[in-house]
C-alpha cells in the first residue's frame, strides 16, 4: 500500500486546507468560547472542531481513494471525499454566521475550499 498520493497537487491542497482551518479554529475559540449574555454558550463554537475534524479526513481520504484496488472502491472512496469537502464547506457557512472577528478568514478558506473542489473532479476523472 502507498503512503504517498499520485496526484500531489490535490494531496498538498488538502494539506493546506487543514493547515489553514486549524488556524482560523484557534483564532475563532477564542471569540466564541465567551458565554453568551443568556449563560449559554455559543453554539457557533462546535463547528470550529467540526471544521478540524474534516480537514484533517481529507489528505488520508485522497491517499486511501487511490489505494483501492478496485475503481468501484476508487470511486466509493472518491466520493465520500466529496461529502466531506461538503460538509466542510457548508460549516464554514455556519461559522460565518457568528459573531466573531474572524469571518474574513473563512472567506478565504471557501476559497481554497472551492480550488480543492476543482482539482477534485479533475483527480476524480483520473483514478
Amino acid at each position: 500500500m502507498r503512503s504517498k498520493p499520485r496526484n500531489k497537487r490535490l494531496y498538498k491542497k488538502a494539506l493546506e486546507i487543514f493547515t489553514l482551518s486549524r488556524s482560523i479554529s484557534n483564532y475563532l475559540v477564542h471569540d466564541l468560547s465567551a458565554l453568551q449574555h443568556n449563560g449559554n454558550e455559543n453554539p457557533h463554537i462546535y463547528f470550529t472542531g467540526d471544521i478540524i475534524r474534516q480537514s484533517d479526513a481529507l489528505a488520508p481520504k485522497i491517499i486511501k481513494a487511490e489505494n483501492q484496488a478496485y475503481q468501484d472502491e476508487r470511486i466509493k472512496q472518491a466520493t465520500s471525499l466529496i461529502h466531506i469537502t461538503n460538509r466542510l464547506y457548508k460549516n464554514c457557512e455556519r461559522l460565518e454566521q457568528s459573531e466573531s472577528n474572524g469571518k474574513e478568514f473563512l472567506i478565504l478558506l471557501r476559497r481554497e475550499l472551492r480550488k480543492f473542489r476543482r482539482l477534485q473532479r479533475l483527480w476524480m476523472m483520473s483514478l
